[in-house]
């Protein structure tokens, strides 16, 4: 194993270019799917941000007790899709239709609003059926005058969720093939490089497992060294775009680190298989 690591690590010193051909192509090939990694990531939160003001409103008719209210908000309280409950009364929606409506502040006139039950729902059960169903359920207190949870606005949320789900994954696994591809070829290089090298160790008996060996280290290097590379420009990219253009948000840790290793596995399956190959000719 030491032997194979300082093969690996001499491969470096005696083909720099190369190597750094190599690295690079890595890095740009997997800072391309990390940009469209980004645009995913931004979207999807985005997506979430607006998904958050999904909020079923049960107005309640004039005259309910409060202790009938009262009741039913800690019952609503208790559905296991509600995040939170909260009863608005008469005289707190009118402030808020002023505050929020200010031009027309003086339309609103005293007792002219109902109150209200607003529920908020927890992720995961925000989509059209659940919210519908929830809605259903709280249509069955007798003092509940009228519902509202803009039904069309969540089927299309809840559409253009899907939508962007599956683009995102038709984009994302054809970026992942052609960085693979683009990878391989480039590890291919590195390997036809060195094929009297490896014409010579065969001919002095050397196992397919000894041959392979260096070779596989030196792609789980490139590959690591690759994703990191790629994880720095997309950092940078993204400074730029926040200063620039629009505010967005970076990967968490563990995406980076996983990036890193997808840049590390990438560049050891493309050392096996450019290797693998080259061993069955010689």
């Amino acid at each position: 194993m030491r032997l194979a690591l300082r093969e690996a690590l001499l491969a470096f010193r005696r083909a720099p270019m190369l190597s750094a051909l190599s690295v690079t192509t890595i890095a740009f090939s997997l800072f391309a799917f990390g940009l469209f990694g980004l645009v995913a990531l931004n979207i999807r939160n985005a997506l979430q941000t607006v998904e958050d003001r999904v909020e079923i409103r049960a107005f309640i008719a004039d005259g309910t007790g409060s202790e009938a209210t009262a009741a039913a908000v800690g019952d609503i309280g208790a559905f296991p899709e509600a995040a939170s409950v909260r009863l608005v009364s008469q005289e707190q929606a009118l402030d808020r239709a002023r505050r929020e409506l200010g031009e027309f502040s003086d339309v609103f006139e005293e007792g002219i609003l109902p109150a209200s039950i607003e529920v908020r729902l927890k992720p995961g059960f925000r989509d059209p059926a659940t919210v519908k169903a929830v809605a259903k359920r709280i249509e069955v207190y007798d003092f509940i005058d009228d519902i509202r949870f803009g039904e069309e606005w969540v089927e299309k949320l809840h559409r253009l969720r899907n939508i962007a789900t599956l683009a995102g994954l038709a984009l994302g696994l054809t970026f992942a093939v052609v960085a693979i591809i683009i990878i391989g070829s480039t590890i291919r290089m590195a390997v036809m490089a060195r094929s009297r090298e490896i014409a010579v160790m065969r001919l002095v008996g050397a196992t397919n497992g000894f041959v392979r060996a260096p070779f596989l280290i030196e792609g789980f290097l490139k590959g690591t060294l690759g994703g990191v590379l790629a994880l720095v420009l997309a950092w940078v990219a993204l400074t730029v775009i926040n200063r620039f253009v629009v505010r967005a948000e970076f990967f968490e840790a563990w995406m980076g680190a996983a990036g890193v290793l997808a840049g590390a596995c990438i560049g050891l399956a493309g050392s096996a298989l450019s290797v693998g190959r080259h061993l069955k000719r010689v």
